[in-house]
């Protein structure tokens, strides 16, 4: 029976870590892309409901806009232009604060790859410890 040979030679050793290296490496960009993904998922969900809510607040802000300057013009009596300003101006300030929490949602989104970086540390350690 011949005998089992039970260790490598450094070119086979070398080999397979070349091997592991290279499967690892596509692990981490097949992770870093799930990772992309997902953020880019998450901004598209907000930013797609920021425009939406934005878009109906300007079609209801339109109808109101000319109804509350209509009712200030011919129940309080006030000049038509100065309705518009007074009307104007109280929907200048609500969209402003609604663009500005749609603004302060869209900031807390971290678009690294946290994950993915912290692997790729692990794994550049991971193989300084094998060198040495």
């Amino acid at each position: 029976m011949p005998a089992v040979r039970q260790e490598r030679t450094l070119g086979e050793l070398f080999g397979e870590f070349s091997q592991d290296m290279t499967l690892l490496v596509r692990q981490e960009i097949r992770l870093a892309r799930t990772e992309l993904s997902e953020k880019a998922s998450a901004v598209s969900r907000r930013v797609t409901s920021v425009a939406a809510g934005g878009f109906i607040a300007y079609l209801g802000a339109l109808a109101l806009v000319a109804g509350f300057i209509l009712l200030l013009t011919q129940v309080v009596g006030l000049p038509a232009w100065l309705s518009a300003i007074l009307i104007g101006a109280a929907m200048a300030i609500g969209g402003y604060v609604m663009l500005r929490a749609g603004l302060r949602e869209l900031k807390t989104i971290d678009p690294a790859p946290r994950r993915t970086v912290e692997t790729i540390k692990d794994d550049v350690r991971w193989a300084k410890e094998l060198r040495s």
